[in-house]
């Protein structure tokens, strides 16, 4: 294995260079280099002591902490396959990612318990699982006695050890699994991304000259662990660099205040739903922000209105498109996010990005294409999933589903996914495109536009609006204002009033529910 692309070996080194330096701040307390090392060797001495070798699949359902880091370092040494998992995941939704990964070991948090107790894995799921639970008290430990073992409690047992490695037993190769992610599954279930040693090191490389990323930065970390905006874009970088990372257990806006003037923050990413609630924190509750250096923002589509009230609130933002199979695939720049409104910026320097059509060929600056991406950052593989590995990997191109256009100056412009894509009387219409104009009325809080099916036109769009303070207005008069913003073949057909919408973690609409749940209602 060359060490240079083992997160693992990382902490190490920089336990040896700078054993005191701070890796983690949380909740107060501040973890150096050293500990931090210290604890993912004891993690890994008690992995191994349950029987877990390389290649073995271990999942953890942990809120963000430094637990999680623990697990994650501690599979990277040994070369078995770390699993985050979605602690926001229904029974049935956990029920189905365990059955498919088949994982040795899951590892989660007690505010979990209720949720795993009600899978049915240990009669039907993975052989031989084991299952350990995270910080239980004395009165939990005692009831869930022989059922659970407590990761707190058993993993301390190995402190000060190191765990075995020799060639065979450890990660040997670069190209082998590091993480199985899995996707948000907005269409359908979710599917396992299996990432590479290889791709989380140029993760990192690609993090490194986006961020600007310095020895002495600190970044703070609301994001979700579980996903690849928290742990490779931010998390996995900051220890690649050898930098400090805050961790918050929860998105909290009057603490993110809080921690970015006390500890001088320098570094920030969150998606747009996190930026509209700090930007909805009353004025004498917020604080200091010069110590920012670069604010990053991705994960769903961002409007020029959300950019401009950032940036007069002190939050002057990058922007960045990725997603779990390649993670930051584009990023623009400060000015470029708000000189050139609505684009996704230009590929990241560790990667091949193009738009193609549907024969495979570059399209021309202004038409409409699929992103592809073929370099170090592509995933492997869907976990199990040969049939739509073929269908997303063609030719050595990993195609995105995303569609978009390209300027002459090489800017990329995101029009919609590929699926969302509807075709009504023979024309093309991207929601995306209706999204945004329709959000430009004065009584629309939020919008998310579906194509169903149609008689005449063989699809119509339907527009699902979140209305302003309850406001009412007609499909006459919401067609009244897409009149000269909008062709007519691509006016909604028909408008639903909700109150809010589902979203994956990351607050992605998740349309084909919210469909579903507005025709069940």
């Amino acid at each position: 294995m060359i060490k240079s692309m083992n997160i693992a070996w990382w902490v190490q080194r920089w336990s040896e260079l700078h054993p005191e330096k701070i890796a983690i701040i949380y909740n107060n307390e501040k973890i150096s280099y050293k500990e931090l090392h210290k604890r993912a060797d004891r993690t890994g001495c008690w992995l191994q002591s349950l029987g877990i070798e390389k290649g073995d699949r271990v999942a953890a359902m942990l809120p963000n902490g430094p637990e999680f880091i623990e697990v994650y370092l501690a599979c990277s040494r040994l070369g078995a396959i770390f699993i985050p998992v979605n602690f926001r995941l229904a029974g049935p939704e956990l029920e189905y990612t365990l059955k498919n990964a088949r994982p040795r070991l899951l590892v989660f948090g007690e505010r979990y318990l209720e949720t795993v107790e009600s899978l049915r894995v240990g009669n039907n799921g993975p052989p031989l699982m084991i299952m350990a639970i995270l910080r239980c008290d004395t009165g939990t430990k005692r009831a869930l006695e022989n059922r659970f073992l407590d990761y707190t409690e058993h993993s301390r047992e190995f402190d000060g050890k190191t765990p075995f490695l020799t060639s065979s037993l450890g990660p040997a190769d670069p190209e082998e699994p590091h993480v199985i992610m899995y996707t948000s599954g907005t269409t359908g279930q979710p599917k396992g991304a299996v990432l590479s040693h290889r791709k989380t090191f140029f993760n990192c490389l690609n993090a490194d000259i986006f961020f600007k990323l310095h020895f002495d930065d600190i970044m703070l970390v609301v994001l979700p662990l579980f996903h690849s905006g928290g742990l490779f874009i931010q998390a996995s970088p900051i220890l690649y660099k050898g930098a400090t990372m805050i961790i918050h257990s929860k998105f909290d806006p009057v603490k993110t205040f809080q921690d970015i003037k006390k500890y001088r923050a320098t570094k920030f990413l969150a998606v747009p739903t996190i930026y509209r609630a700090l930007l909805k924190v009353n004025p004498s509750s917020r604080r200091d922000l010069s110590s920012l250096r670069v604010c990053a923002i991705g994960g769903e589509k961002t409007t020029p209105a959300l950019f401009r009230a950032c940036s007069d609130a002190g939050f002057r933002l990058r922007q960045i498109l990725g997603q779990t199979e390649t993670s930051i695939l584009l990023w623009a720049s400060e000015e470029d996010s708000l000189q050139r409104p609505g684009t996704v910026g230009r590929p990241v320097f560790h990667a091949e990005v193009e738009i193609v059509d549907q024969s495979g060929r570059k399209v021309r600056p202004g038409e409409v294409g699929e992103i592809v991406v073929r370099g170090s950052i592509m995933m492997k593989e869907y976990w199990q999933d040969p049939v739509r590995t073929e269908e997303t990997i063609v030719n050595g191109w990993l195609h995105t589903g995303d569609l978009a256009r390209i300027d002459g100056d090489g800017y990329f412009y995101l029009v919609d996914r590929a699926k969302d894509m509807y075709i009504s009387g023979g024309e093309n219409v991207y929601p995306a495109e209706v999204e945004r104009v329709l959000r430009e009325h004065p009584e629309v809080e939020d919008v998310a536009v579906a194509g169903l099916p149609d008689e005449t036109w063989g699809e119509v769009g339907v527009a699902y609006v979140i209305p302003k303070n309850g406001a009412r207005f007609t499909t006459a008069e919401m067609e009244s204002f897409c009149e000269g913003r909008l062709a007519k073949h691509k006016w909604p057909k028909r408008m639903v009033f909700c109150e809010d919408f589902p979203k994956t973690s990351l607050g992605k609409v998740r349309k084909a529910v919210l469909v579903e749940q507005a025709d069940g209602s």
